[in-house]
């Protein structure tokens, strides 16, 4: 019950944030903090606690939960966790908590006259995490979809209530790349409902377990294809896969903090997720009939990814960018069928959600500081002027180019290496050429994050900001920064730690491979 448990407190805890809390707006307004920092903490213990009793030499679903919810349709309620899932749901909350205790301190102001209260900004963050976790845990294919959608309306209320870039006109901004956001996932979902109801009525099942047990079979190739190209379409929406990605600068960059570290660190990984939990083990031929497409669409990603960091001006711009790039490894990783490339895949999800988290956290504070995220504007001289924020950017962004021994460099290696070796039934040609063409993106990686830092840690400390003195890295700040640089630290020199409990999970959905 431990599942359930971890689902109810942050719904009952959204629930909590309708009534009406008593007193004057700054009392409010630090209750609704304590009460997000309170809730979200439980569900952190719950999720330790799905981890504690996880038995590690396992490779299917455990702790589960299996009812009756709507008998007429086949319809249960579901849940498990397994080797895939679990870092991803610890993930979760542990993002999740630490955006409430940087909440507890910053909190974004209101976007125009539509900005919401902070009873209304905890209460959405909860009913979000709700759907972030049920999507992970999830194992009826309706019951995926459920939870795969809840994520969507907070979401958009996050962007067009809490979000804005700065200006007269923020708010008008905000409300357009929240629009963009949903329009593009729903669209997303459309596709992914009627892949999942191919897969459903045909092989008569909802159930994800036994449905990636039979590996397609009852489903004819020619389903399989069709099934796999519009679960894909889904999941490639949410990844965001180019050139499905135009939603994601404008959401990131009008996103509060909290909300683009969310968005990042866990809403990006729900469609690769779902490539590796229902579309690649359910469709196993229309899974090897588009993955050469699925490759090339992975490296355009990489490369175009990396091209537009290089010409962005603005801090936040860029790193929503890199994630374009970041998840075109995992969707390389992905495209070659093998358990070393979805290994690495899963590794590169948990790997982007650390450091691409911690980097929007770090750019959301240089945004307090400086009231601009504009890299010119900016000016350099931020190891003069606030040495241990400049220091921090620095390890986030090398550990986001992939430098040996932290977290950022085993997803792509990895993912390389899969692309050197794929599964037997592709051409092996084809993504050798993938491979490179993923080395000239990381080597791309590497000089835009270098020009970042050369434009905002290093050289003299501009003429606009020499008489200006900046707060150097709060202690709420560091209370939520600080797992995050020790997760990707431990996990970058001891990645064993997490690839052993993924591969026995990627070795069963791919038929024991």
């Amino acid at each position: 019950m431990i599942l359930v448990a971890m689902l109810a407190v942050p719904l009952l805890g959204a629930l909590g944030m309708l009534v009406p809390l008593p007193g004057s707006p700054r009392r409010v307004t630090r209750l609704a903090r304590l009460y997000g920092l309170a809730v979200s903490g439980l569900t952190l213990v719950l999720s330790v606690a799905a981890a504690v009793a996880f038995h590690y030499g396992r490779r299917g679903p455990q702790l589960g939960v299996n009812v009756t919810w709507a008998g007429s349709i086949g319809l249960r309620f579901h849940l498990g966790v397994d080797g895939i899932s679990l870092p991803l749901v610890v993930l979760t909350a542990a993002l999740t908590f630490l955006c409430m205790v940087y909440t507890a301190r910053v909190l974004p102001a209101p976007a125009g006259s539509r900005g919401g209260s902070p009873q209304s900004l905890i209460g959405l963050v909860l009913l979000l995490e709700v759907g972030m976790l049920g999507t992970f845990v999830a194992l009826d294919l309706l019951l995926f979809f459920v939870f795969f959608e809840v994520v969507l309306i907070p979401m958009y209320f996050v962007i067009a209530d809490w979000g804005g870039s700065g200006g007269k006109d923020a708010g008008t901004r905000a409300r357009a790349a929240a629009n963009k956001f949903i329009l593009y996932t729903l669209l997303g979902s459309g596709f992914l409902l009627v892949g999942i109801l191919i897969v459903a009525v045909n092989a008569g099942t909802l159930d994800m377990t036994a449905l990636a047990a039979r590996h397609g079979a009852g489903l004819s190739h020619g389903l399989q294809v069709a099934a796999f190209g519009l679960l894909a379409l889904g999941f490639a929406v949410k990844t965001p896969m180019w050139p499905l990605h135009t939603w994601l600068p404008d959401a990131h960059t009008e996103a509060p903090t909290v909300g683009s570290v969310l968005l990042a660190g866990v809403l990006l990984k729900m469609g690769t997720y779902g490539f590796v939990r229902i579309a690649v083990p359910m469709a196993p031929d229309g899974a090897k009939f588009w993955a050469p497409w699925l490759g090339f669409l992975a490296v355009i990603g990489i490369v175009y990814g990396a091209l537009a960091c290089l010409a962005q001006r603005d801090l936040k711009r860029m790193i929503a960018y890199s994630s374009i790039g970041h998840m075109g490894f995992v969707l390389l990783g992905i495209a070659t069928l093998t358990p070393v490339g979805l290994n690495a895949a899963l590794f590169g999800n948990i790997a982007h959600g650390l450091i691409t988290g911690l980097l929007f956290f770090i750019a959301g504070a240089v945004k307090e500081r400086y009231a601009t995220g504009d890299l010119d504007a900016l000016g350099g001289g931020m190891l003069a002027k606030a040495p241990y924020l400049a220091s921090i950017l620095t390890f986030a962004s090398v550990a986001s180019l992939g430098l040996p021994g932290l977290a950022g460099f085993w997803g792509e290696m990895l993912a390389l290496l899969g692309a050197y070796q794929p599964h037997a039934g592709l051409p092996r040609e084809t993504f050798v050429t993938f491979m490179a063409a993923g080395g000239i993106g990381a080597v791309l990686t590497a000089a835009y994050f270098l020009r970042m830092l050369s434009k905002v840690t290093h050289g003299p400390v501009a003429e606009r900001w020499r008489d200006t003195r900046f707060a150097d890295v709060m202690p709420h700040e560091l209370l939520a920064w600080t797992p995050l640089i020790t997760a990707t630290l431990f996990i970058g020199l001891w990645p064993k730690t997490l690839l052993a409990l993924t591969d026995g999970a990627v070795r069963l959905l791919l038929g024991g491979r």
